[in-house]
């Protein structure tokens, strides 16, 4: 049977929003009479990039909740209270085989509802913690596809499955030299070079990192492409305006991530479970500064489960201004240590992660349907 249907529920983030879509392409390369359904949440990134991908997909009024203001949580669960309702008459209205969670506010009402509905799950679970959510989630869940070791911590582990985490196809096609993307860059082959990523958004401790090092890092030779995100952009310009670095290429986003991880002897980044799966698959050399601004500092523990097995490097996020790029600059100039942390990271990969979870749903969802 290949005409299933398939629910896929999440978002917020494109940490979230990248693997859907793989996993989504996994199942119609696979089973191309599929019929998948996205369900997001509303006024979120995935409301356009889904449809920007060629799936359907319809909001949920779903939010987070507030830890700081207390008190603005009755909006919030009144908005959860409504989204179950919506989840309910998607389901009844689409009647999927199989309802897939990747995180993200609208995962949540989705698949609880799903399997109220004797529907099967399956989870996602991106980070080396588990969110709070997919603790919740678990005892319904038919299968719980994770990315790290020892999550049987939360999960009960007669219902894990080790896939990793599905990561953009194009970077794994890529063809790009390194001597090809330096070029583009309009750098020279001969030095060595940083990629500094924050995410779409950017990061402010990675921008304050540099600023506060710009006279070293102007000195040292060494090459950086700088991604500050979209948020901080103008001022990152303003801030250097008149004092550009013919070393440095700074920019807003970063739409050619290959040529960027080809030209990238060394990167700099936040800690997300997306991009760490990306470095591994890679093998890149990263020195990892965890977002403390998420959900239980599920990012450190991501960044130490990389650390503990000489991995990558780490700073601690209040420590960075001082301490990132003099670290970055004595690392990026030593040719075995930079072998060392690529060699062992890519040891953790775990390749064709998309197909595995695919089939996983596509088992699911027969199964379901020949009942």
């Amino acid at each position: 049977m290949d005409n299933i249907r398939v629910i896929v529920s999440g978002g917020g983030t494109g940490g979230h929003i990248f693997p859907a879509l793989s996993i989504a392409d996994a199942v119609k390369a696979k089973c191309p009479d599929a019929k998948i359904l996205f369900v997001g949440a509303e006024n979120r990134m995935e409301m356009q990039r889904v449809p920007a991908a060629g799936y359907e997909i319809v909001g949920l009024p779903v939010s987070g909740f507030d830890r700081k203001h207390l008190l603005k949580n009755v909006a919030v669960l009144w908005r959860l209270m409504k989204s179950r309702r919506k989840a309910r008459r998607v389901i009844r209205d689409f009647k999927p085989h199989v309802a897939v969670g990747v995180g993200g506010y609208a995962s949540g009402p989705t698949l609880k509802e799903a399997g109220n509905m004797g529907i099967p799950t399956l989870l996602q679970e991106q980070n080396s913690f588990a969110g709070v959510t997919n603790k919740l989630l678990a005892k319904q869940a038919a299968c719980i596809c994770v990315a790290y070791e020892g999550m049987e911590r939360f999960f009960p582990k007669e219902k894990i499955k080790l896939t990793g985490n599905p990561v953009r196809q194009n970077l794994l096609d890529a063809a790009i030299s390194h001597v090809e993307a330096l070029t583009g860059y309009g750098f020279v082959p001969e030095k060595k070079t940083v990629l500094v990523m924050g995410g779409s958004l950017g990061a402010r401790t990675l921008n304050e990192s540099m600023l506060a090092s710009w006279e070293a890092i102007g000195e040292s030779g060494v090459q950086f492409i700088w991604q500050t995100g979209k948020y901080y952009y103008k001022d990152v310009c303003a801030q250097l305006s008149g004092r550009e670095l013919p070393n440095v290429h700074v920019c807003d986003f970063i739409a050619n991530m290959d040529a960027a991880y080809a030209a990238a002897d060394l990167v700099i980044s936040r800690a997300g479970a997306g991009s760490i799966s990306e470095f591994c698959l890679l093998g890149k050399a990263v020195l990892l500064v965890p977002s403390p601004n998420v959900s239980e500092d599920h990012q450190t523990k991501n960044a130490m489960a990389l650390v503990d097995k000489g991995a990558a490097l780490y700073v601690k996020d209040a420590d960075a201004v001082r301490d990132l790029v003099p670290l970055v600059l004595d690392t990026v100039k030593d040719e075995a240590r930079l072998a060392e942390l690529s060699a062992h990271i890519r040891t953790l990969a775990l390749p064709r992660s998309a197909e595995v979870i695919a089939d996983e749903v596509i088992a699911l969802a027969r199964s379901y349907a020949a009942r």
